[in-house]
């Protein structure tokens, strides 16, 4: 029996970010230069990653970064450059945001497909064509990204890499089956990563799912913790919101892995659950490849 396109999208994650970093040095000179004042746009899982390389971008010192969904940014010249992540290049949102931008500010599309629309309305193109994929449902094309701009700001990605293939064989560490509830708690760069660990059960296994920064789980989400809440931890966060967790009757998983390489057994779990629950993860109800009005 054929393996879904899912799975073997999800598999493929440690050889396409070796891919990415591979290909890192000759696209440096094609993304602004460190302490370029920088947007990011994208829709769904792109506005995810771009929230998590915004993060990741000022942390590292490389200048002043902002993610924006495409559909609500307003970029009216206070940045010099706009990077828009379209995996399809054909979300209507995304092309309306570069076509909107004022003179002067100049455009970069990191894309899947280069032959599309926003490819035609930016000014340079990033092509990830090695990540693209057949899935409706993203897992390896946002992993490449962040694997790109990982690689650009000096994150060992090859290791990185090596810890997923290890991790695409390891048991997952819980059974998402005997769960009713899912929180993905993260902090700085990975409450992207946690958005869009949410947003994959979410649209593959139609799962209750939220995300928040870790401290804000304790402000009201948490009152809703019981003995089917699985309670992810993304990064090193403050043990004092796990260890509230605990006592609310939520199980917390803290894997101690690089959040990047969590993501890939969240895949997995994303198409389990699915397969527990009857859905199959590569029709998700109401969605297309592409949101394109």
């Amino acid at each position: 029996m054929q393996v879904p396109a899912i799975e073997r999208e999800i598999e493929s994650q440690p050889d396409v970010w070796r891919k990415a970093a591979a290909v890192a040095p000759r696209l440096a000179d094609a993304l602004p230069a460190p302490g370029t004042r920088l947007a990011i746009v994208g829709c769904g899982t792109s506005l995810f990653v771009a929230q998590a390389i915004a993060a990741l971008r000022e942390a590292a010192g490389h200048g002043e970064t902002a993610a924006f969904a495409a559909s609500e940014a307003r970029l009216d010249g206070r940045y010099g450059f706009v990077v828009a992540v379209s995996r399809s290049g054909e979300t209507t949102d995304v092309a309306r945001a570069l076509g909107a931008l004022p003179d002067g500010t100049e455009s970069i599309a990191v894309l899947g497909d280069t032959g599309s629309t926003v490819a035609a309305l930016a000014d340079r193109v990033i092509a990830l064509d090695f990540a693209d994929e057949e899935s409706i449902v993203q897992t390896r094309f946002a992993t490449a990204v962040l694997a790109l701009f990982r690689a650009l700001i000096g994150d060992d990605v090859g290791a990185l890499a090596d810890a997923a293939e290890r991790s695409l064989d390891a048991p997952l560490p819980i059974d998402p089956a005997a769960f009713a509830r899912f929180v993905f708690l993260g902090t700085g760069w990975t409450v992207g990563v946690a958005n869009e660990a949410a947003l994959k059960l979410r649209e593959a296994a139609g799962a209750w799912t939220e995300s928040y920064p870790v401290m804000e789980y304790l402000h009201g989400p948490i009152s809703a913790s019981g003995s089917k809440t699985a309670v992810w931890a993304l990064g090193d966060l403050d043990p004092s919101v796990l260890a509230s967790s605990r006592e609310a009757s939520g199980t917390v998983v803290e894997t101690g892995q690089d959040p990047m390489v969590d993501l890939v057994s969240i895949h997995r779990a994303a198409v389990r659950l699915a397969n527990a629950r009857g859905l199959d993860p590569e029709q998700p109800a109401h969605l297309s490849r592409a949101v394109v009005l």
